[in-house]
């Protein structure tokens, strides 16, 4: 029963502890995963960065020689949230190239985790969001040119709507895409998904799993399914600084593990990426974080 985890010491970028974003949660969640003996339990492989031409199927060319010469326009950078240095590059890279690798090791082991990834507000033709390249759209892409038969599912449980994703996927038959998130939160122009949930403010546990319980058995409808990426977000929680919804630690603990059992129990392969989550509290991030490894270690064959 070993869970396959995808990491690389570089997805930390090394921003200020005041940024905005909470870069310093990638090193601490394997902090998190190390004390915890997942690591020593799991089978750890470290991320290669994407390829050019896997970046390319999912993003405009001229974008993707921007983020990897580190010369993206500067309006762009605002719209991500930061600028695109050699560090960011090589990060966005290796995350990308990191749920590559896990979306393969799910095909085959049935499930894989990546300690980074859900980098869904990446539109085709430039990054947004604190997101530079959007990591789940390149795997996919990347493994209908290597097996043009298969058919995706992409969930999204992050707290904000995965408009990138959507975007890139949009003329993509093979791959359905699903976003269930805070219907006033960013992005304020949503993009359709083949199926979207906007949920009300302050949404708590008990609601959240009811509506997520409901459509999981839609989601099973459309398929069969020959893989589910499924972006386990931790920003639906009741203190994160970005959300706008109320779900306790035991809430998202349930959420992942119905989605896992969901999939599982019907045997399709699950790729974990670990999206949004923003807070202060570094230690206490990770430790929300970790708890997608947690519930998957226990699916894990």
């Amino acid at each position: 029963m070993t869970l396959q985890i995808v990491s690389h010491p570089d997805y930390d970028a090394g921003f200020s502890p005041y940024h905005r974003f909470p870069m310093g949660k990638y090193s601490a969640l394997m902090e998190r995963l190390e004390t915890s003996g997942a690591l020593g339990r799991g089978a750890l492989h470290q991320a290669p960065p994407a390829p050019p031409a896997a970046l390319c199927r999912a993003h405009d060319a001229l974008y993707v020689e921007q983020v990897l010469s580190f010369s993206v326009p500067q309006s762009i950078e605002r719209e991500i949230g930061f600028p695109v240095t050699e560090r960011v590059a090589r990060r966005a890279q290796l995350a990308a190239g990191g749920t590559m690798l896990a979306a393969r090791l799910a095909l085959e082991h049935g499930i894989a985790c990546n300690t980074a990834g859900g980098s869904h507000h990446a539109r085709h033709g430039h990054g947004a969001g604190f997101c530079t390249f959007n990591d789940v759209a390149v795997a996919a892409l990347d493994l209908l040119a290597e097996r043009p038969a298969a058919r995706i599912l992409v969930v999204d449980l992050d707290v904000h709507q995965g408009d990138g994703t959507a975007q890139i996927l949009a003329d993509e038959p093979r791959v359905f895409t699903f976003s269930m998130h805070a219907e006033k939160n960013y992005p304020v122009r949503k993009m359709r998904s083949g199926l979207d949930i906007g949920l009300d403010d302050g949404l708590e546990d008990g609601a959240y799993l009811e509506r997520l319980a409901n459509t999981l058995p839609v989601l099973s409808s459309r398929g069969p399914w020959d893989l589910v990426f499924y972006n386990a977000g931790v920003d639906p929680h009741r203190d994160d600084r970005l959300g706008r919804l109320a779900l306790s630690d035991d809430g998202l603990f349930a959420r992942d593990a119905m989605v896992m059992a969901h999939f599982r129990t019907l045997g399709v392969p699950v790729c974990g990426v670990i999206g949004g989550g923003y807070s202060r509290d570094i230690a206490a991030l990770a430790a929300r974080h970790a708890i997608l490894f947690s519930v998957a270690e226990r699916f894990a064959r």
